[in-house]
C-alpha cells in the first residue's frame, strides 16, 4: 500500500518546495502535486500535514548520544542553571542513591565567578563527586575526590590539561581537558546494560526531535568515558539501532601514527551492518575560548598564553596524510583560529572524496574562510552557540579583543565563499533540537525557552551580518549533513528512503523570530513512525 503525505508544504532540500510525496515500502517513489501523485496511487493511505511543513530526517554531524544517555541518568544539571539551583539538584540526587561517587554534570562555566566553581560547594557530600561541565572540557570535583585522586599543590598539570589552583597552589576543584582524566578514570564503569540503555534512551529523544541519523564524534575512550563501538555494533546486530549512524574513531593525542593500524581493525568490525560504519576519525586538536585552552594566533587578552595544539602540526599532517591515504574521513574539533588553521592545513593534498569536516569553527582568521571551499572541506556548523549569553559575554569576548571576536562563526561568510555545509548539536554539551539551531543560523538569537533566554542581551543579534536563510540552516542538517555520513537519506527525491519528519507548524511561513516555535509532530525512518506526539 502507498502512503501519501499531504495537506502541507513540502522541503525536499533539494532547492525546492513541492506539495506532496508518495511513499511505499519505505521508499519515496514520487514528489510532486497532490492530485499528480492520486492519479498514480488511486489507492493509498493518508499522512495528513495539517498545514505543517514536511521535511527530511535530520542527520546531526555532531553529537554524543550515548555520552548523553550515559549523562542523563545521572546527576544530571543540564536543565537547570545557577549554584543554587545545581547544589539543590545534587543534594537531591545524592540524597535519593547510595552510589560510592556522586557523578553526572551539565554545569554551565557562566554561573560561576570567572567560569570556575569550587571544591568546598562540594564538600557537603560524604562522598566523592565528579561534575563535567557542559562543554565536557573541565570537571568539578570536591576534597574527597581529590584526595581519592591523590592530587595536591604539588602534582604537575598534564601536558594536555590544567589543575586550577588556589593562591596557595593548593587544587582549587576545576580539572580542565587531559586533567579530567585524573579523576575521571576513577569513577565507577557504567555496565554493558547501562551503554545499551543508554544509546536506545538517546535514540528515542533524537527521534522525537526529527533525528533519524546522525554522526558521533567521539566513539573511544575520552575523559573518563567508556568505548561506544561495542554498543554500537550490538545495538545495529540486534535491530535495536533504527537511526543512520556513523562513529567518528577516537585519535589518541598521546599516541601516533601507530595507532592507524588499530583504527582500522575497529573500522572493519563494523562492516557489513545495516545502520552503523565507523569510516571517520575524530582529531581535537584544541579546548576551548573560555578556559583558555582554545589554539589563537594572538595571545588572549588580560591573561596572555595562546591555548593548546593538542597535536604538533608537523605531525597533524603526516597523521591526516595517512589516516586519507587508508581512506578514512578525518573529523576535527577545532575552536580557536590557529587550530583552524592546523586543520585546514593538514588537508593540503588529501582528497575531498574522503568528505573531512572541522566541527565548530568558533574564531576563524578571514584569510582562511576561502580555503574551506578551495580545499573540499565542509564547515561543520554548531548554530546553537552563535548568540549573546552570559557565557559569551563575560566569559569569552573580554579575553578575545574586539577584532579577533568579530571573527567568531561566520556562517555567512562560509557561504559566500563557496563552503559546503554540514550541522550538528554536540548534545549534551548543548540542546539537541536542530529547530533551535536553525532559529539561532537565522536569528543570532538566543530561541524562547532557551535557559539563556533572559540573559538581557540574549535578543541581541550577535554579529547579524553572519545570518544564514532558513533554506541554507535546513539544507545542512539535512541533504549537507546526511551527503558527510554517505547516508541515502537527507533528501526528499524520488528512490530515497522514506526518513521523514513532519512540524506542527510551517517555520517558513513564520516570523523569523518564530522559527523556535516549530515542534515534531511525526518522525519516520523508511516509511515507519518511530515518533509521533
Amino acid at each position: 500500500m502507498h502512503t501519501l503525505f499531504r495537506g502541507g508544504r513540502v522541503f525536499t532540500a533539494t532547492g525546492s518546495f513541492a506539495e506532496a510525496v508518495l511513499v511505499r515500502d519505505g521508499v519515496i517513489v514520487a514528489v510532486g502535486s497532490e492530485s499528480d501523485l492520486v492519479r498514480q496511487a488511486p489507492a493509498h493511505e493518508t499522512v495528513d500535514l495539517e498545514d505543517g511543513l514536511l521535511m527530511p530526517g535530520v542527520t546531526d554531524a555532531h553529537i554524543h548520544p550515548v555520552q548523553a544517555g550515559l549523562e542523563h541518568a545521572k546527576c544530571d544539571l543540564s536543565e537547570i542553571y545557577g549554584l543554587d539551583e545545581y547544589l539543590t539538584a545534587i543534594r537531591t540526587y545524592a540524597d535519593g542513591c547510595d552510589k560510592e561517587w556522586i557523578d553526572g554534570g551539565g554545569w554551565d562555566m557562566s554561573a560561576f565567578p570567572g567560569g570556575l566553581p569550587h571544591r568546598s560547594q562540594l564538600d557537603f557530600l560524604d562522598r566523592p563527586a565528579y561534575l563535567i561541565q557542559r562543554d565536557h572540557h573541565a570537571a568539578w570535583v570536591n576534597t574527597r575526590a581529590l584526595e581519592r585522586a591523590g592530587i595536591t599543590r604539588d602534582t604537575p598539570d598534564p601536558a594536555d590539561g590544567r589543575i586550577e589552583r588556589d593562591a596557595d597552589g593548593s587544587p582549587s576543584g576545576v580539572l580542565h581537558e587531559g586533567a579530567m582524566d585524573l579523576v575521571g578514570l576513577l569513577t565507577p564503569r557504567p555496565t554493558t546494560d547501562d551503554m545499551d540503555t543508554a544509546l536506545v534512551t538517546a535514540q528515542r529523544h533524537l527521534f522525537s526531535l526529527g533525528i533519524t541519523g546522525w554522526q558521533d564524534a567521539i566513539v573511544g575512550s575520552y575523559a573518563g568515558s567508556d568505548d561506544q563501538l561495542p554498543t554500537y555494533i550490538s545495538a545495529a546486530g540486534a535491530g535495536r539501532l533504527k537511526a543512520r549512524v556513523v562513529g567518528a574513531l577516537w585519535w589518541d593525542r598521546t599516541r601516533g601514527a601507530d595507532q592507524i593500524a588499530s583504527l582500522i581493525e575497529r573500522r572493519a568490525m563494523a562492516e557489513g551492518l545495516d545502520r552503523f560504519s565507523a569510516g571517520s576519525v575524530k582529531i581535537m586538536q584544541d579546548g576551548i575560548t573560555e578556559n583558555f585552552t582554545a589554539a589563537v594566533l594572538e595571545p588572549y587578552c588580560l591573561c596572555g598564553g595562546t591555548g593548546l595544539s593538542y597535536i604538533d602540526p608537523g605531525k597533524l599532517r603526516e597523521y591526516v596524510a595517512e589516516l586519507d591515504a587508508n581512506g578514512f574521513q578525518v573529523h576535527f574539533h577545532a575552536i580557536g583560529e590557529r587550530a583552524v588553521r592546523e586543520a585546514l592545513d593538514s588537508f593540503e593534498g588529501t582528497s575531498p572524496d574522503n568528505r573531512h569536516h572541522i566541527a565548530h569553527l568558533q574564531i576563524i582568521e578571514p584569510s582562511d574562510v576561502p580555503r574551506f571551499a578551495a580545499l573540499g572541506v565542509t564547515a561543520n556548523l554548531q548554530p546553537l552557540w552563535a548568540t549573546h549569553h552570559a557565557q559569551m559575554d563575560e566569559l569569552t569576548l573580554p579575553y578575545l579583543g574586539e577584532e579577533r571576536s568579530a571573527w567568531q562563526y561566520p556562517f555567512a561568510d562560509l557561504e559566500r565563499s563557496g563552503a559546503r555545509f554540514c550541522a550538528g548539536s554536540d548534545w549534551p554539551v548543548s540542546n539537541a533540537d536542530p529547530i533551535q539551531g536553525m532559529h539561532v543560523a537565522v536569528n543570532r538569537t538566543e530561541p524562547g525557552g532557551s535557559v539563556h533566554a533572559g540573559y538581557p542581551t540574549a535578543g541581541i543579534p550577535f554579529l547579524p551580518g553572519q545570518r544564514l536563510s532558513l533554506t541554507t540552516a535546513m539544507t545542512a542538517y539535512t541533504a549537507g549533513s546526511a551527503w558527510i555520513n554517505r547516508s541515502p537519506a537527507g533528501v526528499i527525491e524520488q528512490g530515497r528512503p522514506a526518513d521523514l519528519v513532519v512540524l506542527d507548524r510551517d517555520p517558513f511561513g513564520l516570523p523569523e523570530a518564530e522559527i523556535w516555535t516549530a515542534k515534531v509532530r511525526l518522525t519516520f525512518v523508511d516509511g515507519e513512525a518511530v515518533y509521533q506526539r
